[in-house]
């Protein structure tokens, strides 16, 4: 990959033709600015990892997984700096074990800073999916009983943990 350069970058008042660091200016060919006085220093391309490596994602589907654990899919129509995404046609999946549904959600806004991951979905291997579509009953039912076991895992580990002399976490002890 080609290291980018961004105009006027490491370049002190270099302008030409409105463009810092321009032909012409103090950080063209010659003048100071990159190594040896040749032009503006290159930028190693990790820089650009933020929103504006959206621009190749923007009007493909999308697969979002949020902080929360949800996941979205959806074709990305626009974002923002920060970057708060706008899916169309989306939908949220939801997996339990070897079953699956999808809820749809139309329109969607994506606040940045609750994604986690965001990946563009190979369109080819979409319908090779290994769990089994089901009803949203159904996988809601399988999801609560996973939930209501995860807490009663819990409760009893919490429980020998505060039989060895551990505190609990909700606890607060003042001194």
């Amino acid at each position: 990959m080609d290291n980018i350069v961004l105009p006027g970058v490491g370049i002190p008042g270099g302008m030409h033709g409105g463009l810092p660091g321009g032909p012409g200016g103090q950080g063209g060919p010659g003048g100071p600015g990159g190594p040896g006085g040749q032009g503006p220093a290159p930028l190693p391309p990790q820089m650009f990892t933020t929103s504006s490596q959206l621009l190749d994602l923007t009007d493909k589907k999308l697969l979002v997984a949020l902080r929360d654990g949800r996941k979205f899919i959806g074709v990305l129509r626009t974002w923002d700096q920060v970057p708060n995404l706008v899916l169309q046609s989306t939908v949220e999946r939801i997996i339990v074990d070897d079953i699956y549904c999808d809820i749809p959600r139309g329109v969607f806004i994506v606040r940045g800073e609750n994604v986690l991951l965001l990946g563009e979905i190979d369109l080819d291997k979409e319908d090779q999916i290994t769990q089994q579509l089901a009803p949203v009953e159904q996988v809601y039912n399988r999801q609560h009983e996973i939930q209501r076991e995860r807490k009663r895992k819990e409760k009893i580990s919490r429980r020998r943990l505060l039989q060895e002399g551990f505190e609990n976490e909700t606890e607060i002890t003042v001194l």
